[in-house]
């Protein structure tokens, strides 16, 4: 009889325990915002699934109960609840309302994730790879190599670091060709073009833009910040046309550039200028980092307030705390609209410079997702400084949104295509 009792127990007890659900608020309550998000993965790759809640207290996460999750939860200091599984149904029932902008997106599985990033150092870092590291979130490598051998095909997602696919070393050679860096970059990416066929670096970098555009053709998440945003697109519009002077690849440009760019094969922007100029810190005219004059103490942008119930892809993409983020500069700063394609969503804005900082668009089976500036924790980061030390910006919003791409693509395709 006491051993019959002693089972019901246990059943009932284990019963109860996977009813519960772990909730982690994504409101002003939490304590760690970014690492909420590396929460999120461990629990995908534990192999469970979770709920995002968008608009529910700021795009919160919910769970099945597990007792080593909700260590994972105090050992990294994320907030979290432990809630019932009539609680859990109550918040449900008030998403499902279709009277509030809320809607319930399951997360299925752990996206495999790359950052095209060089292997050499440079002088810069990179916010993508720092905010993952911070969120515990794993990442490989990969660069131009391993792009022109297909091995983007192993992956759901890819970062651009920040690259300049043009193949005029960021502009940099007016203020740092003799540096050791600089120099150090021009040699390995000669050599790499010449191992791989092509004479020319800008010819190098073409034919790595366009694998990523069929990586993102074939149903591929591209992310992509600062410099490697319009330097992708310049790239692509040139297609066979020869944009670098001569103190990038030996030879003059080509004088009718400018008339032979084909916008058309662009992701985002039409319309632009080159900017021909060696010695001009500045690609072309779709940034706008030298005419917003902005003071840093007003400089904010905007998040869109999109349907979640309709529109869930932006919605996903502009999931916050708060709708306002604290502007930051880049060699790419913001995007000026009036070179913006008209299919391309604005997400993000600035409206007394006319610019964009957070665009979002499809291509093929796939997206791609551009932001501008460097470090949204670092108003005017400097080549040669330290890192930002995210242990001080837990809670950053300009940083949250880099952390809803790289969760984009564990997200249910069904529920995408509404």
């Amino acid at each position: 009889m006491k051993k019959s009792v002693f089972t019901f127990l246990f059943v009932l007890l284990v019963h109860s325990a996977q009813a519960l659900q772990i909730f982690i608020p994504m409101d002003e309550t939490q304590k760690d915002h970014l690492k909420a998000y590396g929460i999120a993965f461990y629990v995908l790759k534990s192999g469970g699934e979770v709920d995002w809640l968008l608009n529910y207290q700021g795009g919160s996460f919910m769970f099945t109960f597990n007792a080593a999750q909700e260590s994972e939860c105090k050992v990294r200091g994320v907030s979290y609840q432990i809630i019932t599984e009539a609680k859990a149904n109550a918040i449900y029932a008030e998403i499902s309302n279709p009277e509030v902008n809320m809607e319930t997106v399951k997360l299925l599985k752990v996206p495999k994730i790359a950052v095209y990033t060089p292997k050499n150092k440079q002088p810069w870092d990179d916010a993508v790879t720092m905010v993952m590291e911070y969120a515990e979130i794993p990442y490989d490598k990969v660069f131009d190599d391993e792009v022109l051998q297909d091995k983007l095909l192993l992956y759901d997602w890819l970062h651009l670091h920040h690259e300049d696919f043009t193949g005029q070393y960021g502009k940099f050679w007016h203020n740092y060709r003799n540096t050791a860096w600089y120099q150090e970059e021009v040699r390995e990416n000669e050599a790499c073009a010449a191992r791989n066929g092509f004479t020319k670096v800008s010819q190098l970098k073409l034919a790595v833009a366009k694998k990523i555009r069929d990586f993102c053709l074939g149903g591929g998440f591209l992310f992509a910040m600062c410099s490697a945003t319009d330097t992708y697109d310049i790239a692509l519009a040139a297609d066979g046309i020869d944009i670098c002077e001569s103190v990038f690849d030996g030879d003059a440009a080509d004088p009718d550039a400018q008339e032979k760019l084909n916008f058309n094969q662009t992701f985002a922007f039409k319309d632009f200028t080159l900017e021909r100029g060696p010695m001009t810190y500045e690609h072309a005219s779709i940034d706008n980092t030298h005419t917003r004059f902005v003071n840093e103490s007003s400089d904010y942008f905007t998040l869109f307030d999109f349907s979640a119930k309709w529109d869930v892809v932006p919605a996903m993409l502009c999931q916050n705390h708060t709708n306002t983020i604290k502007g930051f500069m880049g060699q790419t700063t913001a995007f000026k609209k009036q070179y913006i394609k008209s299919e391309v969503v604005i997400m993000g804005d600035y409206a007394p410079a006319n610019e964009a900082r957070y665009i979002h668009g499809s291509i093929g089976k796939g997206t791609w997702t551009f932001y501008s500036g460097h470090d949204p924790e670092d108003y005017q980061h400097m080549v040669g400084e330290p890192p930002t030390n995210l242990q001080l910006f837990p809670n950053s919003p300009g940083y949250r949104l880099i952390l809803n791409n790289v969760l984009f693509p564990s997200a249910k395709k069904k529920k995408l295509k509404t």
